[in-house]
């Protein structure tokens, strides 16, 4: 039996940002690290790494974003805890998971090199540990999220237009929408508004911009039940 002395607490977090590759196509992206030491030398990873005992668990996964990939996330939600007994090859380590969703000009704060870059979180390689299966069930939380939350706020400025909005929905859902019925759905849904700014510059009729009504509800309206892709 394993006894408490030998269980080793972490945290991880899974960071999302919606980026466009070399076809225009936008798609959620995260930004991996590099192990520079066994167990899994020079695989790829979720960065995090242990708690300290006199820190939170949201402040050790802010303090690892910020040591390995420069990120200060003004979104970071505790996604669910990773415990099975053989995650890991050398130890019992328990991952208290976190997730932050950056919007483009947070994502470029991120310094790629030998040792961080970033992966199509739908075309990853094989990760460290149980990573994948992390990833996986993130993806998940965020695809399902979408349907009843405002979560795409998160991916956002304050402002934003209809199209801005739908290409946010399209790029997490992985489908296209009909302009004309996501913007009948928006503006009938009460929880976006037009503003008195439109976008300036372009050649044609300029489009509006929109905000979300009140204060910005990203957590979840109930709880779900957790899903662990096989």
């Amino acid at each position: 039996m394993t006894s408490s002395a030998s269980i080793s607490l972490a945290v991880s977090t899974v960071i999302f940002a919606l980026r466009t590759d070399e076809r225009g196509v936008s798609s959620v992206w995260l930004p991996l690290v590099r192990r520079i030491r066994e167990p899994h030398l020079d695989c790829w990873a979720l960065p995090g790494g242990p708690v300290d005992a006199a820190e939170s668990l949201e402040s050790s996964a802010r303090r690892n974003l910020l040591e390995t990939t420069q990120l200060e996330p003004a979104y970071l939600e505790q996604l669910y805890a990773f415990g099975d007994v053989d995650r890991s090859p050398d130890r019992r380590v328990v991952s208290i998971v976190y997730w932050a969703l950056v919007r483009a000009d947070e994502a470029e704060r991120v310094t790629a090199g030998e040792n961080v870059r970033w992966f199509a979180a739908d075309a990853l390689p094989e990760l460290a540990f149980d990573h994948n299966v992390i990833v996986d069930y993130a993806l998940w939380r965020l695809r399902t999220k979408m349907e009843y939350s405002r979560i795409a706020q998160a991916f956002l400025g304050d402002q934003f237009t209809l199209a801005e909005l739908r290409g946010v929905y399209e790029a997490v859902l992985q489908k296209p929408l009909d302009p004309a019925n996501f913007r009948r759905q928006m503006e009938s849904s009460g929880d976006v508004v037009a503003t008195d700014e439109v976008v300036t510059g372009g050649r044609h009729r300029p489009p509006r911009l929109y905000r979300y009504v009140g204060d910005v509800q990203l957590v979840d309206a109930g709880p779900l039940t957790p899903r662990i892709p096989a």
